[in-house]
């Protein structure tokens, strides 16, 4: 492909639909001058290859669903993320897909967050190397990827119109750096920017991000992508640094793209760049698909091995490993109905499905009554409606009935191991009273395989946590004031996670880099050889296992490495440790107000049109559309794609309710377009002809290039 010379015989309104999506996941096409389409599909812990062009994120080609960040963070073992990564890029080589949606990298600034279990850690650098590896994974398929969401989206009830505002210090000390290291070292094909603003200005239009950091400092050469629905101003986005806006047949965007070219507003060199790094991007990626690809099979079998080398053993008084002649009782919905993915754009049509029971099953286990047994059993955690991406959860509770069972079980007098799912941490009022908790955290779809060969001890649990585990959701640093309204105070600074409970001394739970084994470890003292950080790793036990070398310098994780040891041996761990920035940042913020509720705003949620009485019935009228999905899923016989399409329904109906006027009309394209949005803050303020005036006003463009054929 020669870039320049397309540039150059580009039209200006061929070169507007190219910094514009299509179809809700492509790219689009010019015909006329041989310029292919590409794809893009959902992520990050599989493939969601979406059926149609529509929204509905129940609706996509069998792909296998991986364990999460959540539980893949865990492994502590970048070796195991780069196998996956290799496995969705295979996938999507199968699918003709040409770039990923993921990884997600954003730091875990708060536990209630929806979408944590699409994030590594609250840790920079662990984030930064499992991500990395990731990307490596995928791309060295020939499938690009997209990094996301840049920067500080770190909420989701008011992602879509929250402004993030921090300190530069804190900033670029730890809400930057896995990107930054991503960049770096793994060259990711496109980097996402967030829905939000930064300290007062959208990321799809902050050029300090997107150019002054991302491109100029870090010396990223790829595409930057808005998410899907996050443009705000189109052409001060360009201006900004954003190539493409998603998922676009946003006729106001290429109209006002048109119109700054003409007035001369929009400088032509700066829209040549745009379209030169997507024509770089296609060029590079876009290719057919490969039927020969993907091995599901085998990658069914792989999910389950990634999700035993993830799981973190919490506490154990020597119950586990079980050793298949107890008698079991088990207890628990989520011993047969296994959650093993989130909710939201990462929903995946998984190519198969095993559960604990499943796997029980299998080997012929039966449950016995309580009163008969060595052993309870108990499958709990966060079930679909407690954590999704589009709304953060409201506390750090599992499901009442499910502590009242667990304490009933308690009661009994007989030995209790709790086996937990779920993609963030959870408070545990219980944890004195069991005998073990086996975290699996959201394991992918073979995680029941995993879970039975872990609790018989075929498997040795050998996970860390990527995230601290706090006694009472209280203790978090901005408990008071997280996702409470759309400005969003960083007032803690760099004291996140365990940043925070070690400087302030505040007891937890379950601490960062925590995880039990069946067998025991010695490690030596750290030694300094240069700059390099030297310890010896010996299994002092009897069983086969893995442990993790974490060197932490001024209470700081700079470095780690996992090891896989036989009893009896052992191994010597060398780590150079990653550098620190030495620069010095302002610490400082300035406090926007709170944007009022009243009037109606193109920024206002979709929730807030409530306030009045003509903004009820539009409310009304919005909400009966999107419940619709819901009303007919619940009409199809149980089991797995009702509970998919419910799943898909109820992301949809929770995310529509938080989603911004303006946001809408963006992710909505043709459906739902931006006189559409203006027309409904008009009439909701009680502006009736003003707001029939605006459905009236049809914004006209040209043909799109795939349309003039």
């Amino acid at each position: 492909m020669d870039i320049e010379k397309l540039i150059n015989e580009m039209k200006v309104e061929e070169k507007a639909a190219l910094v514009s999506g299509t179809d809700y996941m492509y790219t689009n096409p010019i015909p006329r001058l041989g310029i292919p389409s590409l794809s893009m599909s959902d992520g990050p812990h599989g493939l969601r290859k979406q059926i149609g062009t529509d929204n509905d994120v129940s609706r996509s080609e069998p792909a296998t669903a991986f364990p999460t960040a959540a539980a893949v963070a865990s492994s502590w073992n970048p070796d195991i993320v780069r196998v996956m990564g290799e496995a969705i890029g295979r996938e999507c080589r199968y699918y003709g897909v040409h770039t990923l949606l993921g990884p997600g990298v954003n730091i875990k600034r708060n536990p209630l967050c929806g979408r944590n279990f699409e994030y590594f850690s609250e840790d920079p650098l662990l984030a930064g190397v499992m991500g990395a590896a990731e990307v490596e994974g995928v791309q060295s398929m020939g499938v690009g990827v997209s990094v996301k969401h840049f920067a500080l989206n770190n909420a989701e009830t008011y992602r879509l119109m929250g402004d993030s505002v921090a300190s530069e210090n804190t900033v670029r000390r730890l809400y930057l750096k896995p990107f930054e290291y991503i960049v770096k070292k793994a060259k990711p094909a496109t980097v996402m920017c967030a829905y939000n603003r930064v300290n007062g200005t959208f990321c799809s239009e902050n050029k300090w991000l997107l150019t002054d950091v991302l491109r100029e400092e870090w010396g990223f050469d790829g595409v930057v992508m808005s998410d899907w629905g996050a443009v705000n101003d189109r052409v001060k986005g360009l201006k900004a640094g954003l190539d493409l806006e998603m998922p676009g047949d946003t006729a106001i965007c290429r109209r006002r793209i048109l119109d700054a070219v003409a007035d001369g507003t929009l400088p032509q060199e700066t829209l040549d760049t745009a379209c030169r790094n997507i024509l770089r991007w296609i060029d590079r990626y876009v290719r057919p698909a490969d039927p020969s690809a993907a091995a599901f099979e085998a990658h069914h079998k792989l999910a389950a091995e990634l999700a035993a080398d993830c799981a973190v053993l919490m506490k154990n008084d020597g119950v586990l490993p079980l050793n298949g002649k107890e008698k079991l009782h088990i207890a628990g919905e989520l011993f047969g109905n296994m959650r093993y993915q989130g909710a939201g754009s990462s929903l995946i049509n998984p190519t198969a499905v095993t559960s604990p029971k499943d796997a029980f099953d299998s080997r012929g286990i039966t449950s016995v009554a309580l009163d008969d047994s060595d052993v309870v059993l108990v499958f709990a955690g966060l079930t679909d409606e407690y954590e999704s991406e589009g709304y953060d959860r409201e506390h750090m509770r599992l499901p009442g009935d499910q502590l009242t069972m667990i304490d009933e079980l308690c009661a009994s007098g007989k030995k209790v191991a709790v086996v937990l799912f779920g993609g963030s941490p959870v408070e545990l009022p219980f944890y004195d009273k069991v005998s073990a908790i086996l975290n699996m955290y959201l394991p992918g779809q073979n995680g029941g395989t995993a879970v039975a060969r872990l609790l018989f001890g075929e498997k040795n649990p050998s996970g860390k946590l990527a995230e601290t585990w706090p006694l009472r959701y209280e203790d978090v640093p901005c408990a008071d004031s997280y996702s409470k309204g759309a400005v969003e105070i960083y007032a803690e600074g760099t004291d996140v996670g365990y940043r925070y409970y070690n400087k302030h001394h505040v007891p937890v739970r379950c601490p960062f880099g925590f995880g039990l084994s069946y067998t025991t470890f010695e490690h030596t003292e750290w030694e300094k050889d240069g700059d390099v950080y030297i310890r010896t790793i010996t299994n002092t036990g009897d069983r086969f296992g893995g442990e993790v070398a974490q060197l932490y310098i001024d209470g700081e994780l700079r470095g780690f490495r996992k090891v896989y040891l036989e009893p009896g041996e052992s191994m010597t761990v060398a780590i150079t440790p990653e550098p620190l920035d030495d620069a010095s940042y302002p610490d400082g913020y300035t406090v926007p107000e709170e944007p009022p509720k009243y009037p109606i705003t193109l920024d206002s949620r979709v929730t807030d049109l409530q306030q009045t009485f003509w903004g009820r019935i539009l409310y009304r009228f919005v909400m009966s559309t999107v419940s619709k999905p819901e009303k007919e899923a619940k009409k199809l016989p149980d089991g797995p794609e009702k509970d998919k399409v419910l799943k898909g329904a109820a992301f949809m109906k929770k995310g529509v309710e938080n989603i911004s006027l303006r946001s809408m009309s963006m992710s909505a394209g043709r459906i739902f377009p931006y006189n559409y949005a203006q027309a409904f803050a008009a009439i909701a303020n009680g502006h009736l002809i003003k707001g029939i005036g605006y459905f009236l006003k049809k914004i006209k463009v040209p043909k799109l290039p795939k349309e003039e054929s």
